[in-house]
């Protein structure tokens, strides 16, 4: 059981150096030598979990994906109205990159031409997929306007998403991303939300923006 512990914990710190290079220096640039030197292990510890610097990364967007998925079923367990959830799940998300580098590297991976490996699902196609399904559910509760375009505003939204965060990773600290999301909100809001309701929303953005910035 101890050897077995300490495995997985070997395991984590790879992933996790792997991550960190992988995010500040990009996939192409970060060699297996410089993540043994980064991990403080051995190259025997990392070639007895991953044999190969593409594993590493495709280990790196299955726990993203993972994450992601956990983060939304615990939104959609706590209820609220499908926008809310939505809202909730950028945040959620945003709060991930701020917190450590798994979230930070999977995008930058997905943003440089790493290959995924089926069955895992393309990060980007993954998250049109819990948008699209949100801002469907908000429109039949007449949060969003009737008439818009779902397919083009959930496309927009990701790539609203994914740019912010592109953007900020090389002009501003991490730490900058919850006021981006709220920002993101506050244009996001005033374009498809019906007057009546967008002020219940924007007030929203704010307090997810306060939470975020509270628990990292």
């Amino acid at each position: 059981m101890a050897r077995q512990l300490r495995a997985e914990q070997t395991r984590t710190t790879i992933i996790t150096a792997a991550a960190d290079l992988f995010d500040r220096h990009g996939y192409e640039s970060t060699s297996l030598s410089d993540i043994v030197a980064h991990a403080h292990v051995t190259k025997g510890a990392l070639y007895f979990h991953f044999a190969a610097k593409e594993d590493l990364a495709h280990a790196i967007m299955e726990l993203q994906s993972r994450a992601a998925r956990r983060i939304a079923g615990e939104i959609d367990e706590r209820g609220g109205t499908s926008l809310e959830a939505l809202m909730r799940l950028t945040f959620g998300l945003t709060r991930l990159s701020v917190e450590g580098p798994i979230a930070r590297a999977g995008l930058r991976l997905a943003t440089g031409g790493v290959a995924v490996r089926p069955p895992l699902p393309h990060p980007f196609t993954e998250l049109l997929d819990l948008i699209s399904r949100r801002l469907g559910g908000a429109v039949k509760e007449s949060d969003i306007h009737a008439d818009v375009d779902l397919d083009a505003v959930a496309h927009s939204l990701v790539c609203f998403f994914v740019g912010t965060r592109v953007v900020g990773r090389s002009r501003e600290p991490t730490g900058r991303l919850p006021r981006r999301m709220a920002e993101m909100w506050h244009v996001l809001i005033r374009g498809l939300v019906p007057v009546p309701r967008r002020p219940r929303y924007v007030s929203l953005a704010a307090r997810l923006e306060r939470e975020t910035m509270a628990a990292v």
